[in-house]
């Protein structure tokens, strides 16, 4: 059986799927995306390239769906120059929009990946009063939800990551997605021995007696709470002075109009200034290889996840892999994970004083609390690893392909 993957980049969702199915059914998989042609793992990847793009003179809110377009005759183009490559199945990262005109090149069926379902209200882009959306924003919406809307219609089916990223787009096609996880990697995100844990960071030797709370985001931003989380972390290290906070992430701002709203750099820089904290209590390291994150992980006495209605970060399936005692914020895709006083600990997102009381208590004894992470690992291995999640893949696969391509 020969499957296509579309995503712009490499490995995305798709590359441990493809993978698994190199190694264990013999399947034949090409990748197409922005990256380099090659080989990698038995997987073929084939370059495809942007001839335009939305520019100024485009509307604001139609740019996203523009985009889109140019990114799906790229692939249609690129494959098109490929007759060798004949697919039983195609599966895509709808947003992306990739997929839309293979529909119109191969009879095979087509199976997206549906992420998240913008709405203007009751979301992500509504949440932060403080930080509010311009008009325009939120009516691009409904731009940006259009080639959502058409691979809905166009593929035979779909998959969301869990039940409220599902439960964001529209009832009259739900039934059409399934809910399947992304998978975690349990040998690498697991429970370890503290003494196998990361000892030295960037350079920085831990103490054996220091507490270390971990904060892990692509970008530092407020739709991960970074400012919520410097808030929390000043409260915790005035009542106690043997903590290190260990910031993972970059200065990106990845979602959100943060830009908008401030005259900093970056959103960390606009944080830092706004109050005075002691830096020698912190340690940002920037993105860190993953060997180093996994390790770093099993070091922590505390992690602290905060985000508002969006897309949940695999940066806290990691985490409850990892047997991490997790702070988290009380917002939808976090609760679907999160028992309160079972596998984690939960606040409201705007709480600091509540977030607080809780990590000085998970501080004063992290032991006390262990059995949260323990918790949250075995439910990870259970229902969202790789060895979980990849046989529900292939049935879904599976049962597409002896539906067959539905009829336009």
């Amino acid at each position: 059986m020969h499957v296509l993957f579309v995503h712009q980049n490499f490995p995305a969702q798709f590359g441990h799927i493809a993978s698994y199915l190199v190694r264990h059914h013999g399947f034949q998989c090409t990748f197409v995306s922005q990256k380099p042609d090659g080989q990698e793992g038995g997987i073929r990847r084939i370059e495809y390239k942007l001839q335009g793009g939305a520019t100024k003179q485009t509307h604001y809110c139609s740019r996203s769906f523009e985009n889109y377009i140019w990114h799906s005759h790229a692939v249609y183009e690129t494959l098109k120059a490929h007759p060798e490559i004949k697919p039983d199945l195609v599966i895509g990262h709808s947003g992306f929009g990739s997929t839309l005109f293979l529909a119109d090149l191969y009879r095979c069926p087509i199976i997206n990946y549906f992420e998240y379902y913008y709405r203007s209200k009751g979301s992500d882009m509504d949440f932060r009063k403080e930080f509010p959306m311009a008009e325009l924003d939120i009516l691009r919406v409904r731009g940006r939800n259009a080639m959502l809307l058409s691979d809905l219609e166009t593929c035979d089916a779909g998959y969301s990551p869990t039940r409220w990223q599902r439960s964001l787009f529209p009832a009259s096609y739900r039934d059409k997605i399934d809910v399947i996880f992304d998978g975690i990697d349990t040998n690498l995100w697991r429970g370890r021995p503290r003494e196998d844990s990361l000892r030295e960071i960037a350079g920085v030797k831990i103490p054996d007696h220091v507490r270390v709370v971990t904060y892990v985001s692509r970008g530092f931003e407020s739709m991960r709470g970074f400012d919520i989380f410097m808030k929390i972390a000043k409260r915790i290290y005035q009542e106690r002075n043997d903590v290190l906070f260990v910031c993972v992430g970059s200065d990106r701002i990845c979602y959100g109009g943060d830009a908008k709203h401030i005259q900093a750099k970056s959103f960390r820089e606009h944080v830092l200034a706004s109050d005075q904290y002691d830096m020698s209590r912190f340690l940002f390291t920037g993105t860190l290889p993953t060997p180093d994150l996994a390790r770093l992980l099993n070091r922590s006495d505390l992690h602290i996840y905060l985000t508002v209605p969006f897309v949940l970060s695999w940066s806290l399936m990691d985490a409850l892999a990892s047997e991490c005692t997790i702070l988290a914020s009380a917002t939808p895709p976090v609760m679907e994970m999160i028992e309160h006083g079972y596998n984690g600990l939960l606040a409201d997102f705007f709480d600091v004083d509540g977030f607080t009381k809780l990590a000085l208590d998970v501080l004063a004894d992290p032991q006390a609390f262990k059995h949260l992470g323990q918790n949250g690992s075995a439910m990870i291995r259970d229902r969202y690893s790789l060895d979980t999640v990849l046989p529900q893949m292939l049935a879904l696969y599976d049962r597409v392909c002896r539906a067959g391509r539905k009829s336009d």
